[in-house]
């Protein structure tokens, strides 16, 4: 008899982080469904039946991501100056991009990437994600502005617009194969941009 639903075991957290490591090394575009259930250990109805489709998966998956990997939110809130926070966002980045233990690079930047312009909601989803990165660090920018550790003058829009860059940039590189060590003397590179816009 041909028993359907889900597995004897079933761990939908576990399938979860399965789903995000296809998604993060293959992208929106590049995950089939078979490679899904397959890396989940689930079968096609247990994967509808618990997450939905794979663009509702999808979208779970990133917001895992978000909440687990969010290095530049940490960095961002914990450190006490925006050169220190803007270094620790870069920093930290380079090293998730280059973990051994996960793909490389960063999921949302790989699936933005890969994207068909016809998955509009996935697309949007995407844009969305990098847009909070991008305002959060304008704001972050802003106050150091606001608080004397950059002049009044500084064009906050092109800095945070610099180093947002950067950093979907660096995700590119190390999913090109790019070393952590080349990566940090990259953002070495880019601190003393900040320096001299400092005024240091």
């Amino acid at each position: 008899m041909n028993v359907r639903g889900r597995p004897r075991g079933f761990d939908r957290d576990d399938a979860l982080r399965a789903a995000m490591h296809v998604f993060w090394e293959r992208g929106y575009e590049g995950a089939s469904i078979g490679e899904l259930t397959r890396a989940m250990s689930i079968n096609r109805p247990s994967l509808y039946s618990a997450f939905g489709d794979k663009e509702t998966l999808f979208a779970e998956a990133v917001a895992r991501y978000e909440r687990e990997e969010n290095a530049t939110a940490r960095a961002l809130r914990d450190r006490p100056t925006a050169r220190a926070a803007v270094e620790a966002v870069l920093r930290d980045n380079a090293d998730a991009y280059c973990d051994p233990a996960t793909p490389r690079g960063c999921l949302v930047v790989t699936a933005a990437v890969n994207c068909a312009p016809e998955h509009t909601s996935v697309r949007a989803r995407l844009a969305a994600s990098q847009r909070a990165v991008s305002e959060a660090l304008l704001r972050r920018i802003r106050r150091a502005v606001a608080e004397g550790e950059l002049p009044g003058e500084t064009d906050v829009g092109a800095l945070a617009g610099y180093y947002d860059a950067l950093l979907q940039g660096l995700s590119l590189q190390a999913r090109a194969g790019v070393s952590r060590r080349r990566l940090q003397r990259i953002i070495d590179h880019a601190m003393h941009a900040w320096d001299a816009v400092a005024g240091r």
